[in-house]
């Protein structure tokens, strides 16, 4: 994926810059914690656009008292197609949508640990029965659990539902 922060493009492997990054943020006396969260937009011709974000929210400890200190967000947008035409697309594109948030996960594992920076996956999917994406839920949950990872979902899933929506 080629990652972007505001309208500068990561050159290095996003480890590197990652890792830069927290470094900095930590030397500074900030905590972080990062999430993850992929949306996406139909376009023309049974593609897809999706963009894939990973939201580091800044916080630090004024005595007891832990107090929000803004976030960064790094994205990729990306297309996708999808050969369904029916209500399976929903499902199939939903956990596809999991699938990258929790593919960046995976790939960011090692670093998040060895900051101790906890990690969440947002899913852009609604846990009420009358709306489509819901059809996705257990099987989106239980991948996401299955790989050991918190997980939100509608309505508190911001990096998903906002922030990688922002960018499609």
């Amino acid at each position: 994926m080629k990652w972007k922060r505001g309208d500068l493009v990561i050159k290095e492997p996003i480890l590197e810059y990652l890792e830069k990054l927290f470094e900095e943020q930590i030397a500074s006396g900030i905590k972080l914690e990062v999430s993850i969260g992929t949306d996406s937009q139909s376009m023309s011709g049974g593609k897809y656009k999706f963009a894939t974000v990973i939201l580091i929210r800044r916080l630090e400890d004024m005595g007891g008292v832990v107090v929000g200190r803004g976030g960064m967000i790094v994205s990729a947008i990306y297309t996708h197609d999808f050969k369904a035409r029916n209500k399976e697309l929903v499902n199939e594109r939903m956990v596809f949508e999991v699938g990258k948030s929790v593919e960046v996960a995976y790939e960011l594992a090692p670093l998040l640990d060895l900051y101790d920076i906890p990690l969440e996956i947002h899913a852009d999917i609604n846990p009420n029965p009358k709306y489509e994406s819901n059809k996705a839920l257990q099987q989106a949950v239980g991948y996401i659990l299955g790989m050991g990872y918190a997980f939100r979902v509608k309505p508190d899933s911001l990096t998903a539902t906002h922030c990688a929506d922002h960018f499609c």
